[in-house]
């Protein structure tokens, strides 16, 4: 009997020993393949993979809970195994090794770092990091962090050392069936400024621009360390670290450097599923390539070609240049007389700085702590110094080089000051004179042709169109934008100009098989160019008595705004009484389409309707406070969020939108327009606007996202007048979760909608100081801030007395939901 009992203890034993070394591998226990080793809790899988269209077996480490592998580090990334026969074990000396069939080491830690115990145990960690450790010390002798491939994940860091030159840095693929090193590698250059740069080979392929403690300023949507999570420090040594860690932590982020030299963003929610974000990606345009046009050359994607020289700057060989071989660069046209004296009248004019606006600043720029003033005066008293910038929490920059990978953004940057002879600042000076002088002169004869067209229109509407007339003139008042200006805001703007005839032969003369959807101002059809390019074009309609004053304000806003999560606008066509814009082609239409389709909205599971909200969260942001204007949007709803290949949202039709001065916090109008169910109470009744009238609307589209329902079909509801009746009714029983869309069934999710319905009743409170602004509402989906306080009683949460029939079908006519802009006059 004591024999059986010390054989049941042994195998127990063997058993229990067995269980707890499957997330170690020792000396004793290794894993073979197919075996693999989970970390311990179970986000990550460490084991032997092919890649896609490749048999040969590899040593990686990827998601666990992703159907589809997706490694972020690689052992034997350079000596693949050829059959299954591989094992991953500590060698007798304590290194980790790739052993084959044969029992050849293919790889071993000792490569990258020696100091290996014959005690030696490796672990898998949930941040992905493998780490090899004196197992009686617990003193780390290598990691996989030290060796990364081409993933950069939470915690991972990438350094570089300025005294001893060594970096970390990510390698590429040489193909997405190879994971051997690649030709590109990415990382941070120390000297100077801290950049981060991606090489292919020893070249520069692009750069961000100098960290200023938040962002690269190089990136012009990069956001905050706070929201993007990336940081960059430099210790005592000399050595620089880059590193990211999202806050959020049901969300997933690394950046991966592909074969071909790209940085992209990949985003995994609730370890569910992969969602690339296409939209953030390095190099986004041509001109992120590093120095594309030269020495003394300017990119800009918006022009063409996109390539130009500096002011006081001419092609180095012209007949290259025209042939969009750029890389000569350029040549001063007028010598610098930077050894004259200023003010001294017998030696002539010295040099001066020309400024430039929203810049990418060159590369090689040396630093100090100089103030504005004296950053200028350095480098005017500096005869080698060409060019400097002051940026408020950088300091000063001035570069004493060859300005190289200059850049023109539409937003952020920085403004770049280049030395110009004195001649050069005074013709410039000629030539604005000049331009303001035709512009002014173009602005009359427009405010002429304008007045004209007015008096025309307001002859075929006198009498109710008198009021209308009065009421617009107000409004106009207050934005600063007559008709006449918003013409020569567009001439100044130069967006680009479509013929009547290209657009007619892109939508083969508009044919109802092209057409998209039709709203209040008209159709919108696609197109093609012969180049393949898709296009979307609105197309006023003729017989419409609204839409001019909406057209026009919305080619002058939307022409200055960029953002990946705004639509963006190609240009327009005014030609006779055809009046059209032309968008980017969306190919997944408008949210709508998705959310209230039965079939269609089993495509967003949770993971993309969160994704989406927070692209509409960011879009908002940057309206509201990042953007050169501010813009109230007014009009924003489902139909008005379009979606890209990827489900990518993008804000859409600001017709409505205005622009608020820099003090503003709200105004009146006495033309209330939208949609019905998405305007805040103080907007739809006394005309009042502001940040938080869009909040109400943002909120009343969180709901629609989570829900999967209209705000407006439960007018025939006996519980709820509207969406927010009906969830507010839900929250004070306490059954909140019951609002959720019936097909999100992944109870896994239900702590993370809860919070999304918390936050979209506090954006649908009924007085506007109650509502948080869009930052913070983007810090409470993303549970930066994680205590999130009880919402108060929405607006139009109670069925309202009186409403007979009649009025209900005019409240279900004011949406068009469809790519469009909805009006609805206040009563």
């Amino acid at each position: 009997m004591r024999i059986h009992g010390y054989i049941i203890i042994a195998v127990l034993s063997f058993h229990m020993g067995f269980v707890a070394s499957i997330d170690t591998i020792t000396s004793t226990q290794f894993i073979k393949d197919p075996e693999s080793l989970i970390s311990p809790s179970s986000i990550f899988k460490l084991g032997f993979f092919s890649p896609e269209n490749s048999s040969n077996r590899y040593v990686g480490i990827w998601y666990n809970q992703i159907s589809v592998i997706t490694p972020i580090w690689v052992a034997n990334r350079n000596k693949p195994l050829t059959d299954s026969s591989g094992i991953l074990k500590v060698s007798e000396d304590g290194d980790l090794i790739v052993l084959n069939g044969q029992d050849q080491i293919l790889w071993s830690s000792s490569n990258v770092s020696t100091g290996a115990v014959g005690n030696s145990t490796a672990e898998l960690n949930d941040n992905g990091n493998l780490i090899l450790l004196d197992f009686i010390t617990r003193n780390t002798i290598w990691e996989s962090f030290q060796q990364p491939c081409n993933v950069l994940v939470e915690d991972m860091r990438l350094t570089s050392d300025k005294e001893t030159g060594k970096k970390t840095l990510l390698t590429s693929w040489k193909s997405p069936s190879d994971p051997s090193v690649g030709s590109f590698s990415a990382g941070i250059d120390p000297f100077g400024i801290p950049q981060f740069f991606v090489w292919n080979g020893s070249s520069p392929y692009l750069r961000s621009g100098p960290w200023n403690g938040k962002t690269f300023i190089g990136v012009p949507d990069m956001y905050s360390v706070y929201l993007s999570g990336f940081n960059v420090v430099p210790d005592a040594n000399g050595v620089v670290s880059m590193s990211f860690n999202y806050v959020n932590q049901s969300v997933v982020r690394d950046y991966v450097l592909s074969y071909e030299g790209e940085l992209m963003e990949n985003i995994f929610l609730n370890g569910k599923k992969s969602i690339p974000d296409s939209d953030w990606k390095l190099p986004r345009t041509e001109c992120d390539v590093y120095g594309l046009c030269g020495v003394f050359g300017v990119c800009n994607p918006q022009n063409s070609p996109i390539c130009s020289c500096l002011k006081g700057f001419e092609p180095k060989n012209t007949d290259e240049w025209d042939t969009g071989n750029w890389i000569g660069g350029c040549v001063r046209t007028t010598l610098l007389q930077c050894d004259r004296l200023w003010n001294d009248p017998e030696v002539g004019k010295g040099d001066g700085f020309l400024r430039l606006e929203t810049m990418k600043v060159p590369d090689f720029a040396q630093w100090s702590t100089s103030d504005e003033q004296h950053c200028k005066e350095a480098c005017l008293n500096n005869c080698s110094c060409v060019a400097y910038s002051y940026y408020t929490g950088l300091g000063c920059m001035s570069w004493a080089v060859n300005l190289i990978d200059t850049q023109t953004f539409s937003m952020g940057g920085a403004d770049l000051f280049i030395r110009l002879a004195y001649e050069e600042l005074i013709e410039n000076k000629r030539k604005i004179k000049t331009i303001i002088g035709v512009t002014v002169s173009a602005g009359i004869i427009c405010i002429l042709i304008v007045a004209y067209l007015l008096w025309r229109w307001l002859a075929k509407h006198i009498g109710s169109m008198k009021k209308s007339k009065n009421t617009l003139l107000n409004e106009t008042n207050h934005t600063t934008f007559s008709d006449a200006d918003n013409i020569n805001q567009v001439k100044l703007q130069e967006l680009p100009v479509f013929t009547l005839q290209k657009l007619v032969t892109a939508t083969d003369n508009f044919h109802t098989k092209n057409k998209l959807g039709q709203g209040g101002f008209g159709p919108v059809y696609k197109g093609e160019f012969p180049d393949g390019q898709e296009i979307a074009v609105k197309r006023l309609s003729r017989a419409s008595g609204q839409g001019f004053e909406e057209f026009m304000n919305e080619v002058v806003v939307i022409s200055k705004l960029q953002h990946r999560n705004l639509v963006r606008i190609f240009g327009c066509c005014v030609e006779g009484e055809e009046k059209m814009l032309v968008y980017e082609y969306m190919s997944n239409k408008s949210l709508d389409a998705f959310l209230f389709d039965p079939q269609r909205k089993r495509l967003l599971d949770w993971g993309q309707r969160f994704c989406i909200a927070q692209g509409i969260c960011r879009g908002l942001l940057y309206l509201h406070r990042d953007s050169r204007l501010r813009i109230i949007h007014r009009d924003l709803k489902a139909s008005n969020i379009l979606l890209d290949q990827e489900l990518n949202p993008k804000i859409s039709d600001f017709g409505m939108a205005r622009i608020f001065g820099v003090n503003e916090n709200q105004a009146n109008t006495q033309r209330v327009v939208g949609t019905y169910g998405y305007m805040s109470p103080e907007y739809a009744m006394e005309g009042r606007f502001s940040e938080k009238s869009d909040v109400f609307s943002l909120g009343v589209l969180l709901l629609e996202i989570v829900s999967g329902r209209r705000n407006t079909s439960f007018y025939d509801n006996d519980e709820a007048l509207s969406l927010l009746g009906f969830a507010w009714k839900l929250w004070i029983e306490g059954n909140a979760a019951a609002l959720k869309d019936r097909i999100l069934n992944d109870p896994s999710n239900d702590e993370e909608i809860l919070r999304f319905i918390n936050v979209g009743l506090l954006c649908v409170q009924e007085f506007a100081k109650d509502r948080p602004n869009v930052s913070t509402v983007i810090s409470m989906l993303n549970s930066e801030i994680v205590d999130l306080p009880s919402p108060k009683q929405p607006a139009f949460s109670e069925r309202q007395i009186g409403l007979d029939s009649d009025s209900s079908q005019n409240q279900k006519k004011c949406s068009a939901n469809v790519v469009t802009i909805t009006v609805v006059d206040g009563r």
